[in-house]
């Protein structure tokens, strides 16, 4: 969906189409969900949490500003969402990513497999110790890596995500990468 379109189906959904606004939930229920998946860390979390932030877009629409990037604004929504989620959960397991059976349907069919930056994989064995050292990093950290890796936002956009500077988000990044390395350094 490009802009234009993406600006039509906005603006369809404020005057109230319901087809316009089920467009909008299909095209990034997927990155949505999978961001909040990495943040939580909880299949459960996730989905709860997920629905939540399109509930808060279909409330919120209205105060969307038109020509900015929709994108960075609907995954500021999930990033708060998220974060007071997280804040009102009482034991934080960023490691758990199954289901007690080792299973989940929701998670096998809607999680994204696009690998991370060719970088990080060639020093890993593989996907599954990538992950795992991703949990293990502060959320501040872990939220830059996600959005930055899995999302593909520019650090200006992961400023205005997050409400940090830019530089806040590039010496966030640079330090994620560098815990990331010591993990990856202290397998080998």
């Amino acid at each position: 969906m490009n802009e234009s379109e993406t600006e039509k189906m906005i603006s369809a959904s404020a005057e109230g189409s319901d087809e316009a606004f089920s467009e909008l939930v299909g095209f990034y229920l997927k990155p949505v969900f999978n961001f909040v998946y990495r943040m939580s860390g909880n299949a459960k979390d996730a989905e709860d949490i997920t629905q939540e932030v399109f509930i808060k877009l279909w409330k919120n629409l209205k105060k969307y500003e038109s020509g900015k990037n929709f994108k960075a604004w609907l995954f500021s929504i999930a990033r708060n969402t998220a974060i007071d989620r997280l804040r009102k959960r009482k034991n934080i397991n960023f490691s758990e990513f199954e289901n007690e059976d080792s299973e989940n349907y929701l998670i096998d069919s809607i999680v994204d497999a696009e690998p991370w930056p060719d970088e990080l994989v060639i020093k890993a064995e593989n996907f599954k110790m990538i992950e795992e050292f991703v949990d293990k990093l502060s959320v501040a950290y872990k939220e830059v890596i996600i959005l930055r890796y899995k999302n593909q936002f520019t650090f200006e956009e992961i400023g205005k995500i997050i409400k940090k500077s830019t530089n806040t988000v590039k010496s966030q990044h640079r330090r994620a990468l560098m815990a990331l390395k010591k993990l990856l350094d202290a397998t080998n």
